[in-house]
């Protein structure tokens, strides 16, 4: 497999350089090589801005040096280095021919980016990109290459389980974010492990796991996101709230793994390669 990791620090710190009516057209480049193999409607600075990234249209003096921070503790190459230690790690599945890594800072004052995924998230779709975002605080700087992790566990699972748009259950993605969360865990101990999983407790949890539970095998990715990520974003991004607390479906979906991965035996790793219905069968687990 093939890791390539897009230099987009340098191309942040070059954009940043410039005059500010220049930054967007700059950002559009930076962005190119990823949109081309992901097609995204309307203009992709407007998307950039609304998915938390650093503004291009307004000045901030925290952005330059942030970027010139994380060249200093060559983030790029800690992405780097835990992608590969974690394609050794699950050598025995299946993995894609290439990956390709698009990092982007994002901006510290979005809501979103900030406090409800605590600061970076990621996306790793069909194609061969993994997406990251972030603003490099002191509890995030050093997570990044667990993020890329994460995401990478995404894209190795669902090269050997089907990941069918119209048939994922809820159950599939639930699953999927734990044992993503679990496999960074197996890899880099529990400190490496996003916020998450921790994000939502008590009664909040409860709630959000009898919604889940029953709706467990409901198919369809155009529900399975409102009980992973939980109503606020899901309203965000324009679609139909269920109830869920934000960002319960981490530890709905991690509470699982452990359960099966201690009634099995199994790893994380080994337990990359299975169904989440195979899963919880051999756990014998019912939502």
């Amino acid at each position: 497999m093939e890791i390539i990791v897009h230099d987009t620090l340098a191309a942040m710190a070059g954009l940043l350089e410039r005059p500010l009516d220049e930054r967007p057209g700059a950002l559009r480049e930076m962005l190119t090589p990823m949109r081309s193999s992901i097609p995204v409607p309307g203009d992709i600075v407007g998307l950039h801005h609304d998915s938390g990234g650093f503004r291009v249209d307004a000045e901030d003096p925290r952005y330059l040096p942030a970027v010139r921070r994380m060249i200093e503790q060559d983030v790029l190459g800690q992405v780097r280095r835990e992608l590969a230690r974690a394609a050794a790690a699950l050598s025995g599945a299946k993995q894609p021919d290439l990956v390709k890594i698009m990092f982007v800072m994002g901006h510290p004052d979005d809501d979103h980016l900030m406090q409800t995924a605590g600061g970076y998230y990621g996306m790793g779709g069909g194609s061969e990109w993994l997406y990251l975002l972030a603003w490099p605080s002191e509890e995030v700087i050093g997570r990044i290459g667990h993020l890329a992790v994460h995401e990478f566990h995404h894209k190795v699972r669902f090269t050997n389980v089907e990941w069918n748009p119209v048939t994922v259950t809820v159950g599939e993605h639930v699953i999927a974010e734990g044992l993503a969360e679990a496999f960074v865990r197996e890899l880099s101990g529990p400190e490496a492990m996003g916020p998450w999983s921790r994000m939502v407790t008590g009664e909040a949890y409860e709630r959000a796991y009898e919604l889940t539970a029953a709706d467990f095998w409901l198919e369809g990715m155009q529900h399975t996101s409102a009980y992973v990520l939980g109503d606020g974003p899901v309203r965000k991004f324009g679609q139909e709230p269920r109830g869920i607390p934000d960002m319960a479906g981490y530890a709905v979906g991690l509470n699982l793994v452990d359960r099966a991965l201690a009634a099995t035996g199994l790893t994380a790793a080994e337990a990359t390669l299975l169904p989440a219905a195979e899963l919880l069968r051999r756990a014998d687990i019912r939502p």
